[in-house]
């Protein structure tokens, strides 16, 4: 299903490895995440700000074979110097609203590799228009696409990804706070957060029984170039990074290493869960006290 391989290293020290219980002396093998030959297919990479990208580049770090979904030819020119940095990842395109270009996807896929071991859905869009009104006057057409786009398409993509997904299998997406509490201005798009998560607990239950598992990432604010598209996104991002309690904001970094976790052997035992990456924000009830 998976390996774990074992690294001797030495380490400079001011004497030897102190011992561990038992009396038995730490030897100096660490844990070394070995993912060669693992297949990962990550949707929704736009550039080389977004989330899913971080996520790619850390599961290429760890051996994964990569390819990457773009939504339209507009974006392919972008798509290539991504997939460049991932060692040639392969490139797919991809528009999550056509049932007939997700099929090609996943026939691509199945013709490329045969099976799928890791998929990441990084996918979300609302209009723009749908971010500055009140949520009280959300055009139907803009509450569809929102949760069509960013909520539906994790079931039509899960769907096509279980033929292929292998015992030991993951999926896992991104999600956001708002999906608990009210962030202003977030509006429909916090209505589909919400739908995201209830699909990743029913796919969970659903896939389970085969080994697969389905998780998420509640990512905290993040300068990408979608995130600056919400009306006072600078202001959150400001405010989370002084009430957190790690007063900091977090980086894309951060949701790389936690995307790898969540998708590799070393969770193998997590299924169904919403992993807040937002250093602690979630837990205030109140700012901090001066």
């Amino acid at each position: 299903m998976f390996s774990v391989s074992y690294q001797r290293r030495s380490y400079p020290s001011p004497g030897p490895f102190p011992e561990r219980k038992g009396g038995r002396a730490y030897n100096g093998c660490m844990l070394a995440l070995d993912l060669v030959g693992k297949k990962a297919l990550v949707m929704g990479v736009t550039n080389e700000r977004s989330l899913g990208y971080a996520i790619a580049q850390k599961l290429r770090a760890a051996g994964a074979e990569i390819a990457l979904s773009y939504q339209s030819e507009r974006l392919r020119p972008e798509a290539e110097k991504l997939a460049q940095s991932l060692d040639g990842a392969h490139l797919f395109q991809a528009d999550v609203t056509k049932e007939e270009e997700l099929d090609a996807l996943f026939r691509g896929i199945a013709d490329l590799w045969g099976h799928l071991d890791y998929l990441v859905h990084s996918l979300a869009f609302a209009p723009r228009e749908a971010f500055s009104a009140r949520y009280i006057d959300t055009a139907k057409e803009h509450w569809l696409t929102a949760l069509e786009v960013s909520a539906y398409s994790l079931v039509a993509v899960a769907k096509r990804a279980e033929p292929l997904l292998r015992e030991g299998g993951a999926i896992l997406t991104l999600t956001y706070y708002a999906s608990e509490k009210v962030i202003p201005h977030y509006n429909v798009m916090a209505a589909a957060k919400a739908a995201l998560e209830v699909s990743v607990r029913y796919l969970a239950y659903e896939l389970g029984p085969k080994g697969i598992r389905v998780n998420a990432i509640s990512a905290g604010p993040v300068m990408t170039v979608a995130a600056r598209a919400i009306p006072g996104f600078t202001k959150m991002y400001e405010w989370t990074g002084k009430v957190a309690p790690l007063r900091r904001n977090i980086t894309q970094e951060d949701i790389g290493y936690a995307g790898l976790f969540l998708l590799s052997p070393w969770a193998s035992g997590i299924t169904g869960t919403v992993l807040f990456v937002d250093a602690g924000y979630h837990i205030m009830g109140m700012p901090p006290g001066e």
